[in-house]
């Protein structure tokens, strides 16, 4: 079994794993990876098994793809799909500003406060190591990478207790608070997957007290998250990121919100994203009612809920709360 290595949280390790992927034009290999990249050096240098270092890295793919980090596989030029010596890298054509576009000096000093306040430096030791050793294997690394920091400071404080228990398949215990309940409830929970859908996190595993797979917020977890003793088969986390981002996508395509929204402000922008065009305004399809009328009621006057009943009274429901909190003046 891999442990977390105390010196590098799961969430650096990923950002040293994209760091690396883009700092090469042709790729890195597994191996390269495993013994260069900060995350994976260490359980290397402990001992850890290469099956296991293996699964970690696989895992870590599937993270970046579900946060829309595209990872490209280059197999054999002679026979592509050979994956035996298969190179990995990150296109940073796909993030790189097109060429028409400059900052004026006024506005790349308030690029630069932004980025001075996300993180002090633009790089960790750890991931200039990693770059260093990747060089001296003899690969192509473009030098200046500006604005990735090694460090994501996440607002859930149960993103990185759930992100061991998964790599280390332990059950978990916390408190889930569900909309419309007095009272958390206490679930116990093999974790298989964290993903991000719609700007939220969420945790996909088996919910042990309901003997059913299960899909929670991790904003609605009220308790700190309890490692147990109790193991699970790793073999469970296989494709569970894809099979939890495909069960939410179900369940939104199967209901819509109808919405009017005043053209230019922030709420027309932001839902426009995921919105399809109707005779009478928007739809857009949601997972949560709870979560869609906290976004809408947020919005103010600038939507106004048409159908269904239900997410028209909760963002009513919001709204008034703010105006008795303020007095009852209009």
């Amino acid at each position: 079994m891999v442990t977390e290595s105390p010196r590098t949280a799961p969430e650096e390790r990923l950002v040293n794993l994209v760091v690396a992927l883009m700092a090469t034009e042709q790729g890195l290999t597994k191996d390269t990876i495993l013994s260069s990249v900060a995350g994976y050096r260490e359980q290397t240098t402990a001992g850890a098994s290469k099956d296991a270092l293996e699964k970690m890295f696989e895992r870590d793919k599937q993270t970046l793809r579900g946060l829309s980090i595209q990872i490209e596989t280059i197999g054999d030029h002679a026979d592509p799909d050979d994956l035996r010596e298969a190179r990995y890298r990150i296109p940073t054509a796909e993030y790189e500003l097109p060429a028409d576009i400059d900052f004026t000096p006024a506005e790349l000093a308030v690029l630069n406060l932004a980025g001075g306040v996300w993180s002090e430096s633009s790089m960790s030791a750890e991931a200039r190591s990693g770059l260093r050793k990747i060089r001296a294997l003899g690969n192509d690394v473009d030098a200046p990478i500006i604005g990735y920091s090694p460090r994501i400071n996440l607002r859930e404080a149960a993103f990185a207790p759930l992100q061991r228990a998964i790599e280390q398949g332990r059950v978990v215990s916390f408190a889930y608070m569900k909309p419309g309940e007095d009272a958390p409830r206490r679930r116990r929970l093999r974790p298989l997957a964290l993903l991000e859908y719609e700007a939220r996190w969420h945790v996909y595993g088996f919910d042990l007290d309901r003997d059913a797979h299960r899909t929670f917020l991790l904003s609605r977890i009220s308790s700190e998250v309890e490692i147990t003793r109790a193991t699970f088969d790793l073999s469970e986390r296989e494709g569970a990121g894809e099979r939890a981002l495909a069960g939410l996508a179900d369940v939104a395509a199967q209901q819509s919100a109808l919405l009017e929204v005043m053209p230019g402000t922030e709420a027309a922008l932001r839902l426009a994203r995921r919105a399809r065009a109707a005779d009478r305004g928007i739809r857009v399809p949601y997972v949560d009612v709870h979560i869609l009328a906290d976004e809408l009621a947020s919005y103010g006057p600038e939507v106004r809920v048409l159908e269904p009943e239900a997410l028209r009274d909760e963002v009513v429901a919001r709204l008034r709360r703010v105006l008795d909190a303020h007095g009852g003046a209009a």
